[in-house]
């Protein structure tokens, strides 16, 4: 191959490993968030346990957070929508910045909540590699 095949097959080879990666942390991390969020709008037995009883949110509070990431989980899967993205992506880490925090506040530091981590780290890198995919379609 000269240079420019060379060149192109390596471009096109870094677009398929990114779209896959960014793909890959998506879809794991809107299946949590929004796996959770149901949990929390349905207000079942366990999210009242964690949300209400543990750290003293109201029920309402636990469903409308509940909503907010099922929409953030769906809005982060839809091609397009640039801003309503970032949007879902800040709300989302919020969510997870506030979980993490309430549950320090109310129990002090426990290793268990370090698995929470799990879900940031998945966010963060599903942010990076849609960033590295807008970069790379301008």
């Amino acid at each position: 191959l000269c240079s420019f095949g060379k060149f192109y097959l390596t471009l096109i080879l870094f677009s398929m490993k990114t779209k896959t990666l960014y793909w890959i942390f998506t879809v794991l991390f809107a299946l949590l968030m929004i796996f959770s969020g149901v949990q929390n709008a349905m207000l079942t037995p366990e999210s009242i346990a964690m949300m209400h009883d543990q750290l003293g949110y109201p029920n309402y509070f636990t469903q409308f957070i509940g909503v907010a990431k099922v929409l953030g989980g769906i809005a982060i899967l839809i091609p397009g929508y640039p801003k309503i993205k970032e949007w879902a992506y800040a709300g989302l880490l919020f969510d997870l910045a506030g979980a993490f925090y309430s549950a320090i506040a109310v129990e002090g530091f426990k290793p268990q909540v370090l698995f929470m981590l799990i879900f940031v780290a998945l966010g963060v890198a599903s942010y990076y590699f849609h960033h590295k995919l807008l970069k790379g379609n301008s």
